[in-house]
Parts: structure tokens; sequence; C-alpha cells
């Protein structure tokens, strides 16, 4: 079996922000280069001093009742622990690193050396990997993988309702069951 590296699965168009840009800038910034975070730099000194995401966007600035341009991405960013991994690290080691972590944006970087940041690793890198190594010959089970790689969710449902694949109005579950006593005492 293959050993698969960090550095071959990665995504190497890393975005940045200064850690003195508001949170209005940020947001746009990830929108408009299609990102859910960017890693966050100290200005005076230029080095890494943590990430922002979008869960980090949502649950510190738009919640606060404060307009986002007057947020600085350095009161909101995730800055401790600022956790790495090596490029040449294998991905069942960066998986492990994500879970033990509870992260889900992991930044790499050469030689283990924080300066030389290279690019970062998200639950999207590990979807397309799988697309591309599994053998997946069921259309229905191509389009699950597609709607976790992509925000667009909704459209894809929508289409395999139409086209009779998925049960109309899956997304409910057990709604009808919610006011039912339990069956077991």
């Amino acid at each position: 079996m293959t050993i698969v590296h960090v550095g071959e699965l990665m995504t190497k168009n890393l975005e940045t922000v200064s850690a003195l840009s508001s949170a209005q800038e940020a947001s746009k910034k990830m929108r408009d280069n299609n990102v859910s975070s960017l890693v966050v730099f100290d200005e005076d000194n230029h080095k890494p001093t943590g990430i922002v995401t979008e869960r980090d966007l949502v649950r510190k600035a738009c919640i606060s009742g404060i307009s986002s341009s007057n947020i600085l991405i350095k009161d909101i960013m995730s800055a401790s622990p600022f956790v790495t991994i090596d490029s040449r690290s294998p991905v069942e080691l960066a998986a492990n690193v994500m879970i033990q972590n509870k992260i889900r944006h992991l930044i790499v970087v050469n030689n283990n050396d924080i300066s030389k940041i290279v690019g970062i690793i998200t639950p999207t890198d590990f979807v397309g990997y799988l697309k591309e190594n599994l053998n997946i010959d069921n259309e229905l089970t191509a389009k699950l993988f597609e709607l976790l790689r992509e925000p667009r969710g909704e459209d894809i449902v929508r289409q395999l309702e139409q086209e009779g694949k998925l049960q109309k109005d899956s997304q409910k579950g057990g709604q009808q069951y919610e006011h039912e006593k339990p069956r077991q005492g």
C-alpha cells in the first residue's frame, strides 16, 4: 500500500489576512476566494499568529450585535493552539491530529517550521481524496460525495428527489414522531 503524504492532498491555495483586518473584510475575502478559512498574520513581524474560519465569524462576530466592520480578526481568530503538520507526514496522521485537536483546518508546513507554511488540509481535501481513490460506480454515492464536497447540498437533494432516487422531504426525518411518547419504559 502506498503512503500518501499531506503535501499531496493539501490545498496549496492558502489565503491570508492581517490580524488588524475587520471581520467584514475577512468574510469578503473568504467569499471572493471560495475558502472557509484564512491564516492570520501579525502585521508587525509578518508571522502567522492564528487562523480565522467561517465558524469563528459565525460564532464570534455575527452573534455579537456589533457591525462586522468594527470587529478585528485578532479578537475572534483561533490562536491557541496553532496546530500544524509537516507536509511529509502521512494523511492518516493529519486526520488523527485534526480529530484529537477538534479542528477542521490544519496548517501544513515544511520541515515543521511555522514560518514555512505551504498549504492547508481540510475535510474537503479528504473527501476529494476518497472520491478519487474509492471505486465509485454507484451514481447516487458519487452525487452524495459531491454533496459533501460542495456547499450546494439543497440543489443536489432537490435533483435526487426529482429523479426519484431520494424520498421527497427526506430532510424532515423523524419529525412526524417528535411528539410521541417513548416506546420503551
